[in-house]
């Protein structure tokens, strides 16, 4: 009896679930079927795998470096276009005269001075950009067919945040005595002009500094021409420096030339008669840059940089090590940095002049010597190759 009972249960049972499949199958579509029929069963490796959360990528110490290295880049040209128009194109053509000049003053302690100063250079030649890529030659007209021994290396580099000065020059043999002061008694005019090929300097060296109010300020508008001040404004500038500094001078050759000219009427200082000078510089330096935006598309732009500079001759160094108990006030000097530069601007087009002075002393018991270099640069080009 019981077992009767049983199959009917189950026999009702199967029943109801094919009416139940059937209505179902009535009231859904066929393709709905289809998906109903393709679809995983909840209790599949596939459905199981799907339910397990996604792996977590560690927050290693190489992906914090490497998420603070790229906040780093976008802080390089992150901009207030309310001030700065940043640059539309990816490419720029540029015809550029570049001028170049450089004047040493030896002075002794006891007042007498020398000038000397090469020629100017005359450069001329083109330039192709990139975005931060700047590349060019530049042909000294000047000396096209001399053998002079001259190289000159003149680098600067800019971004909204930083920028950098390095250089590196060694000079050739067509100096001058530009100016004189031996004595008080006598005119030394007749030196004035005259060659004197028993001096070289080289020198070598960067400055870096940073642009405080880098959002507002553009360096790159006055001086490589990629963004573009719209509104006038100003920044501190902090930087720091080394150079190297070699100076060589034939004294027999210079007092042969004293004595030829004044008839030996003038007995040059000891200060003035040596024959190698060599020291290295390391500075901080601060300052500050302005950009005036006089009229739509021009910019007149100025900035000054004085640096506190601790200065070692290389005898020094070579010959024993640094210690606290070494330094002296009278090591440190005062150097300075002028930037100035006119241009317009429209996007498309631009033209204008920039200059970059560099002033250095140095200042021992015996002598004082005081070396002034830069460039002046006139330029015209285009910006092709426009962003999209």
């Amino acid at each position: 009896m019981r077992l009767i009972l049983l199959l009917l249960l189950i026999g009702c049972t199967i029943s109801a679930t094919a009416s139940v499949s059937k209505a179902k199958e009535a009231d859904c579509p066929q393709d709905a079927q289809l998906s109903l029929a393709l679809a995983p069963h909840p209790c599949s490796a596939d459905t199981v795998q799907s339910a397990t959360p996604a792996k977590v990528k560690r927050n290693t110490v190489f992906r914090r470096i490497g998420r603070t290295f790229t906040k780093l880049f976008k802080d390089f040209n992150e901009i207030d276009t309310n001030f700065i128009e940043p640059q539309h194109y990816n490419y720029t053509v540029m015809l550029q005269n570049t001028n170049t000049y450089e004047m040493y003053r030896l002075m002794s302690k006891h007042g007498q001075s020398i000038t000397f100063a090469p020629n100017p250079s005359v450069k001329i030649g083109p330039y192709i950009g990139w975005r931060w890529i700047f590349l060019g030659y530049t042909l000294d007209v000047k000396h096209i067919s001399s053998d002079n021994s001259k190289k000159e290396l003149d680098l600067s580099l800019y971004s909204s945040l930083f920028g950098i000065d390095l250089y590196y020059r060694k000079t050739g043999n067509d100096y001058k005595i530009r100016d004189n002061n031996l004595g008080t008694r006598n005119d030394h005019k007749i030196l004035n002009d005259t060659p004197f090929s028993g001096v070289a300097v080289s020198i070598k060296g960067f400055d870096l500094y940073y642009i405080v109010n880098h959002k507002r300020f553009s360096y790159p508008a006055a001086f490589s021409q990629s963004t573009c001040q719209r509104r006038s404004c100003g920044s501190l500038l902090f930087g720091i420096g080394y150079t190297e500094h070699n100076i060589y001078l034939d004294s027999k050759k210079l007092e042969d030339l004293v004595n030829e000219k004044l008839n030996g009427t003038v007995q040059l200082d000891s200060g003035l008669l040596f024959n190698k000078v060599q020291y290295a510089s390391y500075s901080l330096s601060g300052g500050y840059a302005y950009n005036w935006v006089f009229a739509r598309n021009w910019l007149f732009a100025s900035s000054l940089s004085l640096a506190l500079a601790y200065k070692r001759s290389y005898g020094d160094i070579r010959h024993k090590a640094f210690s606290f108990r070494d330094f002296s006030f009278n090591d440190i000097n005062i150097d300075g940095v002028g930037r100035f530069g006119v241009v317009w601007n429209n996007t498309k087009y631009y033209a204008g002049m920039s200059t970059i002075l560099h002033s250095f002393n140095y200042k021992k018991s015996q002598f004082y010597t005081n070396n002034i270099f830069g460039s002046i640069n006139f330029y015209v080009g285009i910006n092709i190759g426009r962003k999209k």
